[in-house]
């Protein structure tokens, strides 16, 4: 999942003993924040904004820069936006309204079903079953290097909707596994990495990144945007049709990704017998499949059947908590792991308070605003054209984000409005290609998303080979959301 995380010095060093260019360091993350609201606050409030909507505007854009640096852990900076908006009443001047707003988000449907993907994904971990997933397509397909990427691709399929977490799935889970393989190849960071080690990081990182709009269930940010559209236009988006608008272009792409890798950044090994031996060595240690492993399996088989087509019937949050629950009386995990992961609880508090804090700039009447007048910027332009315009922005504009999900808190919610107050606009077709957009933005940068400084890290792709493969898938998957995705979308929807 794309998670905001600390960056701060370990809890256990008292201030005290920081190095004075530590404390510099630290103080300059406070100091930015606040600087940002301070200069909100000093312009002249618009017209058609009260005084009170403004400042809140404010306190959002301090949040937005706090999540940016992280002057304390990301969570604490959404929480502590809360707190201030609800101690100040910006949001409802009534203080048991104001209340009820503040722990809003946590009540939030999405937000739990967030939550209990990361149960999913420590069962799938807990019991082998991803590792083992992993291991037999490598086995399977490994024989040549652009089977490899295949198998490496398929992994990440199998693997996503199970996992909100990017870096869970694909840092923690996949990056591990084929990590091992460039050295069977005599492939190392530096001179050899061309050999092999080159082609299997980039293909991993740009499967990554298709996956995670594949599913909406395999990026936190997807759950975060889907509930943002439904409160800024009132369109749900369900499981079912997450998955079946991204069908053309996810299957593209699962198909095409690790050929073009291999054509434009050809791997000078094409195939060679260690790769499959070493896999099926591993999954010899590893025994037969366990109890555990097809409980596992089976949950969630049935999870996603249930999301995908069990919606008339059963809310998707729903069937997530019974999953959880059998998991817990099956043994799968222990309540002792649940309570202890701290990266499920982490995520839950960081989306539950930037779920209410988006929902606060529609309370207070900035998203109207905002929409009235981009409708007046735009007047003139079909609403094909403002559509094609507002996604291509929305997707470039994270070259100055390092977190997903900061970018979608900050840019999705006046996007979304800019483009629904067009005369015209087929609302959910834009809403779905802004929100599909946000899984394959991660492959621009070495720091747009979780597993992308796994990948740069590993040494094995250049600084300038990352830059330049980022551009360039960069610009691919924005051209097939644009040219494949945005005609399908309108005639499935109309």
């Amino acid at each position: 999942m794309e998670v905001v995380t600390s960056q701060a010095l370990p809890q256990a060093a008292p201030e005290a003993a920081l190095s004075a260019p530590a404390r510099t360091a630290v103080w300059w993350k406070w100091l930015l924040p606040l600087l940002a609201a301070a200069f909100v606050l000093v312009l002249p409030t618009p017209t058609g904004l009260t005084p009170n909507a403004w400042r809140y505007f404010a306190l959002f854009i301090a949040v937005i820069s706090g999540l940016i640096v992280e002057p304390i852990p990301g969570p604490a900076v959404g929480f502590v936006g809360i707190a201030v908006a609800a101690l100040i009443r910006l949001v409802a001047t009534d203080p048991d309204a104001s209340l009820r707003w503040a722990v809003s988000g946590f009540a939030n449907g999405t937000v739990w079903l967030v939550f209990a993907a990361f149960v999913f994904a420590m069962g799938y971990e807990k019991t082998g079953l991803g590792r083992r997933v992993a291991l037999s397509l490598v086995r399977s397909l490994g024989s040549r290097t652009l089977g490899l990427g295949y198998a490496i691709t398929l992994a990440e399929v199998a693997l996503a909707p199970f996992t909100p977490s990017n870096t869970a799935r694909s840092a923690g889970t996949v990056f591990p596994v084929i990590r091992n393989i460039p050295p069977l190849y005599d492939s190392h960071p530096g001179a050899t990495a061309r050999r092999i080690g080159a082609y299997v990081m980039w293909v991993g990182f740009a499967a990554t990144c298709v996956t995670s709009s594949m599913f909406l269930t395999a990026l936190a940010p997807n759950l975060l945007a889907a509930g943002m559209v439904e409160k800024a236009i009132g369109h749900p988006i369900s499981m079912a049709e997450w998955v079946l608008g991204f069908l053309p272009m996810g299957v593209i792409l699962i198909a095409t990704v690790p050929w073009i890798v291999y054509k434009i950044y050809p791997p000078e090994i094409k195939g060679g017998s260690e790769v499959p031996q070493w896999a099926a060595a591993e999954l010899q240690q590893m025994g037969p499949v366990t109890r555990a492993e097809r409980a596992m399996g089976t949950l969630a088989v049935v999870a996603i059947g249930l999301w995908m087509f069990g919606g008339k019937f059963i809310d998707a949050t729903t069937v997530a908590l019974v999953v959880i629950a059998l998991m817990i009386i099956g043994k799968i995990v222990a309540w002792e792991d649940i309570v202890a992961n701290r990266a499920g609880w982490n995520t839950f508090v960081l989306l539950a308070t930037l779920v209410t804090l988006a929902d606060g700039l529609n309370k207070v009447g900035f998203i109207t605003w905002f929409a009235q007048g981009s409708a007046q910027a735009l007047a003139g332009l079909s609403p094909i054209e403002v559509m094609a315009g507002l996604v291509a922005v929305f997707f470039l504009v994270h070259y100055m984000f390092a977190s997903i999900t900061a970018h979608t808190t900050a840019v999705l919610p006046v996007v979304l409005a800019a483009g629904a107050a067009v005369p015209g606009m087929p609302v959910k077709t834009f809403a779905m290609l802004v929100c599909y957009s946000l899984g394959i933005m991660g492959v621009l940068t070495p720091y747009a998303t979780g597993p992308a400084p796994v990948y740069f890290g590993s040494g094995y792709i250049s600084r300038k080979a990352f830059w330049s493969l980022g551009f360039v898938f960069g610009i691919l998957f924005l051209g097939l959301l644009l040219g494949v995705e945005l005609p399908y979308l309108l005639l499935w929807q109309r």
